[in-house]
């Protein structure tokens, strides 16, 4: 109760706690005391009130544990260390070379490896790993499902081979949810009551989150609006994971989408969605044209997703959520055309780092706790 209350409202003396959590203040002093002894809490500061003794405040011991945060994509890797307190000390952003799916798995334990050393923390002081990646985490296999993006990262023991090597507990979650919880925790999406994140990128996906919670679906699939089936469009076969979604919402709304239609607009020499964004910027027809059309897909997105669920937020993430000066008031005017349910739009607040933040937070809310019970757990044998 005590170490909540001062991570929650920041350092506090013993006389307000006692105050605040209705407890007696030789019950506080002992609390503190064993905190301490556990290396939870220290102490940070004196109070000195203008009449009255000085006052020691106490605050929780953010070294007490660190987590690790790992968002896996087709382009990038990304890893950081932060302490209890989410400070992050130390970062990894380099591109992901691999050229297999053990490739990719060894490259993430070698950039969590030396992100942990350059945190300058021991190789056990890491409690909790949580790692962002394209698909859906199958728990009872323990592999990814329909992460199309990154060819045999299906296959099962990867993440096996990964938990292994980092010598930790670790956790599996798809990147849009961990985005979206990571706007809402320090982005676009704080207050909100129900919003979604829009992941646009190599694919698309989607996060949920309604009171402060993220909302998975039966089998973790939801927010898979990749696999939204587009009016008119061929099928996609059978619905195994290894169809090329054909028809589907992916196959016209993610970033080679925007290159192609780019190109059968006329427009020469852009080969990634930034450069036609930018030729877009510029004035390029052809661009702009490409941009229109992908305004258009987003937004019947937003109309299906808003009918469904009736979000009051909808925010675009991802590389091209970047580009949201030429998508959101296209987007918009498509979605206004469409249906009458007008969610508010808004562009990431974190840019790349959203899966990184959504990842560190989800690690924290499981190693706050183990490490509480741990050192509490060691005082008490001692």
């Amino acid at each position: 109760m005590l170490l909540e209350r001062l991570r929650t409202t920041g350092s506090a003396s013993r006389a307000q706690l006692a105050r605040d959590t209705g407890l007696s203040k030789p019950t506080v002093s002992a609390a503190l005391a064993t905190l301490e002894q556990a290396g939870l809490a220290r102490e940070a500061g004196l109070l000195a009130p203008g009449r009255g003794r000085v006052a020691v405040l106490y605050e929780p011991d953010p070294t007490a544990g660190y987590v690790l945060g790992v968002d896996i994509g087709r382009g990038r890797l990304r890893v950081a260390v932060a302490d209890l307190a989410g400070e992050i000390t130390a970062r990894r952003d380099v591109p992901n070379r691999g050229r297999s799916a053990g490739a990719v798995a060894d490259a993430v334990i070698a950039e969590s490896r030396a992100a942990i050393e350059e945190a300058g923390i021991g190789p056990g002081a890491v409690v909790h790993a949580a790692i962002g990646t394209p698909g859906v985490w199958d728990e009872s296999e323990q592999r990814v499902r329909y992460a199309a993006q990154l060819p045999g990262w299906g296959r099962r023991g990867l993440f096996d081979r990964i938990r292994a090597g980092l010598d930790t507990t670790i956790s599996v979650h798809n990147d849009a949810n961990l985005a979206a919880l990571g706007e809402y925790a320090r982005g676009a999406g704080a207050g909100s009551r129900h919003f979604v994140y829009l992941l646009l990128g190599t694919g698309i996906g989607m996060g949920v989150v309604s009171g402060g919670k993220l909302q998975r679906g039966a089998h973790g699939a939801a927010g898979e609006i990749g696999f939204l089936p587009l009016p008119g469009g061929a099928g996609a076969g059978a619905g195994g994971e290894h169809d090329q979604r054909r028809g589907m919402l992916e196959s016209a709304a993610s970033a080679e989408s925007v290159v192609r239609g780019a190109r059968e607009s006329g427009l020469r020499g852009a080969s990634t969605a930034k450069q036609v964004f930018d030729a877009a910027r510029a004035g390029d027809p052809a661009a702009l044209a490409a941009v229109q059309r992908q305004a258009e897909q987003l937004a019947y997105a937003v109309a299906v997703v808003s009918s469904v669920i009736d979000p009051d937020l909808v925010v675009l993430g991802g590389g091209m959520g970047q580009s949201s000066d030429l998508l959101l008031d296209r987007v918009e005017e498509a979605l206004h055309a469409l249906t009458p349910l007008r969610p508010r739009l808004a562009p990431s607040l974190l840019g790349d780092e959203a899966v990184l933040i959504g990842a560190l937070s989800t690690a924290l809310r499981t190693a706050r706790p183990e490490v509480f019970d741990r050192r509490s757990a060691a005082v008490a044998r001692a």
